[in-house]
């Protein structure tokens, strides 16, 4: 009889197979939007809001997205120090598998619970959506929420990790949001940054801050519409590509977003909202929203570095624990 590991092992491989060969083979684009007729895992009905439901005022965006994969048990053995919540596309199966493999394995530090979390929204490829859930069958690490998966969308995205820490870990101390293509260098911000011996903060946001206002040039990829956002600055915000705060503020966010008239550039949104919240982001030198040239000792001082490759991903994570003896 094969083992129950080798037994994954072998749905893993055929899995990543089926994926590689999908994604080579030239397909028809689609414009079609609706609701997919695919076999969907069924998970427990949750109430809309049902953690919120103090909130008495008509709500700008409900967030009523139902879950199409969730895992709701996650934090119910023990509440976990730090979750990291990666946002993430269907195709990218590689950069997942390589983030469990290094800086996402839950089980790196056994004196502290961590729990890596994929989050989605819904696919107009049907094919994708089946295999996202057999991957999800084989790691349980994926939340999907019933909207479509998209630039556009990623506001949605973020949201939806925090209300997932709000209803089902909400006694976390910390959340890591993050994106797939992001080495984040674990034991500085664990014992370095967030430090597990001292007491929990409240109301802590912090990360890469930027100052800035919004761009009107209809041809950048981050144009805000007059309209849709008429003042001349942006409060202060933490780059996307990966910040950290107390679970906390997590559920803040979460309420307050029900009132706060959606962006599409999920940062600044989340800026918008700490600042109806009255907390201020930390700038942090140590999390980087751009790519750095590798170095042993440079990426020893930071906490996230961008644009990083699944193959990038491996050579530094091998590098960082096989050499932890070099001084720098």
């Amino acid at each position: 009889m094969p083992s129950k590991v080798s037994c994954l092992y072998l749905l893993t491989v055929v899995c990543w197979a089926s994926a590689l060969w999908y994604l080579s083979v030239s397909r028809p684009s689609t414009s079609y939007v609706g609701q997919l007729n695919i076999p969907i895992r069924k998970t427990s009905k949750t109430n809309k809001n049902s953690t919120f439901s103090n909130i008495r005022t008509r709500s700008l965006n409900p967030h009523d997205f139902g879950y199409l994969i969730n895992e709701e048990k996650k934090c119910e053995a023990e509440p976990p120090f730090l979750v990291i919540l990666i946002s993430t596309t269907h195709k990218e199966f590689d950069a997942r598998q390589a983030i469990r493999e290094t800086w996402g394995d839950e089980s790196t530090f056994p004196d502290v619970r961590v729990v890596t979390l994929f989050l989605l929204g819904r696919s107009t490829d049907a094919v994708l959506n089946q295999m996202v859930e057999q991957e999800s069958q084989i790691f349980h690490d994926i939340v999907v929420e019933d909207f479509i998966d998209s630039y556009h969308n990623l506001t949605l995205k973020t949201l939806m990790g925090m209300r997932w820490v709000a209803t089902f870990c909400p006694k976390a101390q910390y959340v890591l949001k993050t994106d797939s293509d992001i080495f984040v260098n674990m034991e500085n911000l664990i014992f370095n940054l967030l430090k597990p011996t001292t007491k929990p903060r409240r109301r802590y946001f912090t990360g890469y801050v930027i100052n800035g206002g919004p761009i009107r040039d209809m041809r950048s990829k981050w144009y805000m519409p007059r309209d849709l956002y008429p003042e001349s600055k942006y409060p202060p915000f933490c780059s996307g590509t990966g910040y950290v705060f107390s679970a906390d503020v997590a559920e803040l966010i979460y309420k307050t977003s029900l009132h706060t008239r959606l962006l599409h550039l999920e940062d600044v949104y989340v800026g918008v909202c700490l600042r109806k919240l009255g907390i201020h982001p930390f700038q942090n030198s140590g999390f980087n929203h751009w790519k750095m040239a590798y170095s042993l000792c440079r990426y020893r001082r930071v906490v996230t570095v961008h644009q990083i490759s699944p193959e990038e991903m491996h050579r530094i994570w091998n590098d960082m624990t096989s050499k932890k003896h070099l001084k720098c």
